[in-house]
């Protein structure tokens, strides 16, 4: 049967998502036609063979409404018969946006396709598209016992229900922020991210972080009405044990294997399967344990034969539960650093981890990488590759 495969994978670095930040100044559209131009420059393929381009945002809204993708296509010089579409599965988009192009690939609708992301959370932070409206609606909160919350609290039911102490939060943060200096001073990502004017490394990345620097933070999602809803909480949630807000863009280059093969082109991972879930929307993050389960049981592998493993860390107490819940080794999971220090742009982050992930295969000789992410609204998605040897 044809398979879907990965012939390139890139990323921008990351910026602080705040004004100032080193990619700040730049249109999302812009951004990701940035990634979208480098696949083609590095592959030498002809732009005109794209079937179609699936991106990810999650803020579309501003500079990122009426379909961001779209005008990415164009300002990246593709033809324009190349179409293009923006999803929105949260957190999780750009992961969306892969599994989107490898199922068109396998059903015979693709052949070639580019997958990808972007968020400008300087200019679009959390909770802009919104403008503080309810948009769950009432059924939803009787159903719930209340409104839904946002990710930190949800974050923090993680922490209580897993008994994660703040300083054992701390250590993991810090010890994302020392692998990913650790890996950008190596050289780790010097092929996956493509410069962007001046701007080469991540600028998320703080190398001198220490657990006792972090304990001084307070936390960022208490407040007296939800500490009165949810007296379990110890309230440990920080910036410093969180993702920061980030400025990004990504994208692969998917097409059938066979396709790659007629082109000249080396693939280097192939996508097997992927899986998304629901979750409880108030606990929000926890899918990534189900998805987690539900991906090794269709593919008929134990957690002990996966590689490499990608854990979305929009905050520390996710992979601390999901390392928990599932036993994987500690060792295989997000070994160049997290989220926490390369940044979460939001809709960027599906196709930013991929690219990392096969990085990390590549560099570690591993066979199969698992990338997992929670998302808004309680869901999950999870994502099998197989490295393919060159």
């Amino acid at each position: 049967m044809r398979s879907a495969v990965v012939v390139d994978a890139v990323r921008t670095p990351s910026g602080r998502g705040k004004p100032g930040g080193q990619l700040a100044h730049l249109h999302p559209v812009d951004l990701l036609a940035t990634t979208l131009a480098a696949l083609v420059d590095r592959t030498g393929l002809d732009p005109a063979l794209v079937d179609d381009v699936i991106g990810g945002c999650l803020s579309q809204v501003g500079t990122q409404a009426v379909n961001v993708t779209r005008h990415a296509v164009l300002a990246a010089g593709f033809p324009e018969h190349v179409p293009a579409t923006t999803v929105d599965r949260q957190c999780g988009s750009g992961q969306q946006a892969v599994a989107f192009a490898a199922q068109g690939v396998v059903a015979g609708a693709y052949d070639v396709v580019v997958a990808g992301g972007v968020e400008m959370m300087s200019s679009h932070p959390i909770g802009v598209a919104t403008l503080g409206e309810d948009v769950a609606g009432p059924a939803v909160a009787a159903r719930y016992g209340g409104p839904l919350v946002g990710q930190g609290v949800s974050a923090e039911l993680v922490a209580a229900r897993w008994g994660l102490s703040r300083e054992r939060m701390d250590e993991f943060a810090a010890a994302s922020h020392h692998r990913a200096a650790e890996a950008a001073a190596a050289g780790v990502f010097d092929d996956e991210v493509v410069a962007v004017g001046d701007a080469v490394r991540d600028e998320t990345v703080r190398p001198g972080t220490t657990v006792e620097a972090l304990a001084g933070l307070r936390p960022a999602f208490v407040d007296a009405a939800t500490a009165a809803r949810f007296p379990e909480i110890s309230w440990s949630v920080t910036p410093g044990n969180s993702s920061p807000l980030t400025d990004g863009a990504s994208a692969v280059l998917v097409m059938g294997d066979d396709t790659a093969r007629d082109l000249g082109l080396r693939p280097r991972a192939r996508l097997l399967t992927s899986v998304v879930v629901g979750s409880d929307p108030l606990e929000m993050l926890t899918g990534v344990v189900p998805a987690t389960e539900r991906l090794l049981r269709r593919a008929g592998l134990g957690v002990d034969e996966v590689d490499v493993f990608e854990v979305n860390e929009a905050f520390a107490s996710v992979p601390l539960a999901w390392l928990a819940a599932t036993g994987a080794d500690p060792a295989r999971v997000n070994v160049h650093g997290g989220a926490i220090a390369l940044g979460h742009a939001l809709g960027s982050s599906g196709t930013r981890l991929l690219t990392t992930m096969i990085t990390t295969l590549e560099r570690t000789g591993g066979r199969y990488g698992v990338q997992i992410m929670c998302e808004g609204g309680g869901m999950a998605n999870a994502t099998l590759v197989e490295r393919i040897p060159a």
